[in-house]
């Protein structure tokens, strides 16, 4: 006589729902995967990334890229609390207070010709697209596109959505690569600008919490 036993059927245990909480001010304001400071794989385990890294740690980007310093949130909420973009002799200013002092951030003009960045993207073996507006990292090399990574990360104005370069971060990048002048310092105060015009008293939304390294 044979008996045919039965298992009985597992109960698949439900994850309990979470509940969904509108996010704080100090939440929407800031978002802790920006301005991240970048691993550039002192050891050289990482053997597809040997050069491009030894690269960043010896260029001009090094400290800018790795440095990490205290921030303080009362500080950054304070800045772009009291950040106001204005004209002084035809010159654009970005003026607030850290801790209680005066701060003001004078712009200054920086570029790469975009004939010099069509030039380059082909050299470095872009396989899409270089006349768009864009371009996704997902085109290129895997050492190029790891240094537009630590540029997403690290230097951009990005919180979120680290594919897609526009023009002025690829700019950026060709200018590392040929080691043309370009002034870091200037870029971010650009993005800075930007940030007080979109969020402006004729557009909606909070102030991003940029750069909070710097």
């Amino acid at each position: 006589m044979f008996f045919i036993y039965r298992m009985a059927p597992k109960e698949h245990k439900r994850k309990p729902a979470t509940k969904k909480t509108n996010k704080t001010e100090d939440q929407t304001m800031s978002e802790p995967r920006h301005n991240m400071v970048a691993y550039l794989d002192p050891q050289g385990k990482i053997t597809e990334l040997k050069e491009i890294t030894l690269w960043l740690r010896e260029y001009r980007i090094n400290k800018a890229n790795t440095f990490s310093t205290p921030v303080y949130k009362s500080l950054i909420k304070e800045f772009w609390n009291s950040a106001n973009l204005i004209e002084v002799d035809g010159n654009e200013l970005i003026q607030g207070q850290v801790n209680q002092v005066n701060v003001d951030m004078i712009n200054a003009p920086y570029s790469i010709p975009i004939m010099c960045t069509r030039g380059c993207l082909p050299w470095m073996k872009c396989t899409l697209d270089i006349f768009s507006g864009q371009i996704n990292k997902a085109w290129l090399p895997m050492c190029y596109k790891f240094l537009l990574h630590v540029l997403f990360q690290c230097l951009s104005n990005r919180r979120a959505g680290y594919d897609m370069a526009g023009n002025d971060l690829v700019g950026f990048m060709v200018a590392l690569v040929l080691n043309k002048p370009f002034s870091i310092s200037k870029y971010i105060y650009a993005n800075m600008k930007e940030n007080l015009k979109r969020t402006g008293a004729r557009t909606t939304g909070n102030k991003f919490w940029m750069y909070p390294r710097f």
